[in-house]
């Protein structure tokens, strides 16, 4: 996605490849990281955080009794450490997202819903900004099973990635579905952790990350 004159644009892909996430590096993060270390797309999760804050992208989906019939499912999405720009937007695709509406924000001038877009002028450092809608998420693939496909997640910076931070966390209120699996696998930097009503991950990477979670209704 091209930015406007004098505008970046921090669009997201979202739960079925929405768009893609642009950031301005900070000139702290230029300094500690030089250009022969920026990351060029390749996914690596990274085992030891980064000492310094990175932007934070948290998701919190609930799947109701309707998701499985529908595919909308519940949406609240918080964005933590916001680059410091005169201005940005999240970009929805509009036939997968409804009901937008703004949380919370933190040291940003103005936030607005617009449409399928969130929109934000003279974001100041260690900004927030949290979101609530819903989106057309889940997926049915057919003999009870059910798929949910997030990202690609980036922070990405002309040709650079720099590192990113993203928790997802799914509630499942449908007593008869069941968590099958999520790719990728738990490993170093990316932490799993599974109940009977509730599956999330908290991942630390650079480059692009996609995940896909299944589940199950009914049966072993």
């Amino acid at each position: 996605m091209c930015c406007p004159s004098n505008k970046f644009t921090f669009a997201l892909l979202l739960f079925l490849a929405a768009a893609a996430a642009w950031a301005t590096p900070t000139e702290e993060e230029l300094f500690f990281k030089s250009v022969a270390d920026v990351n060029e797309g390749a996914l690596n999760f990274l085992a030891t955080p980064p000492a310094r804050p990175v932007h934070h992208h948290q998701n919190k989906i609930v799947i109701t009794r309707d998701s499985l019939s529908s595919g909308w499912v519940g949406l609240e999405q918080c964005h933590h450490h916001l680059d410091a720009v005169a201005s940005l937007q999240i970009v929805y695709r509009p036939e997968r997202i409804r009901a937008l509406s703004i949380l919370q924000s933190k040291n940003i001038g103005r936030a607005w819903v617009h449409e399928n877009t969130v929109q934000m002028e003279q974001i100041a450092r260690d900004a927030l900004i949290c979101i609530r809608g819903e989106t057309m998420a889940l997926a049915n693939d057919g003999e009870g099973v059910y798929s949910l496909a997030n990202g690609p997640y980036m922070r990405q910076f002309l040709d650079g990635f720099y590192p990113m931070r993203v928790s997802m966390r799914v509630r499942i209120e449908h007593p008869g579905l069941r968590f099958l699996g999520l790719t990728p696998p738990q490993q170093p930097g990316f932490n799993v952790e599974v109940s009977a009503t509730e599956v999330g991950y908290d991942a630390w990477f650079e480059g692009r990350l996609n995940t896909l979670m299944r589940f199950r209704l009914g049966g072993n």
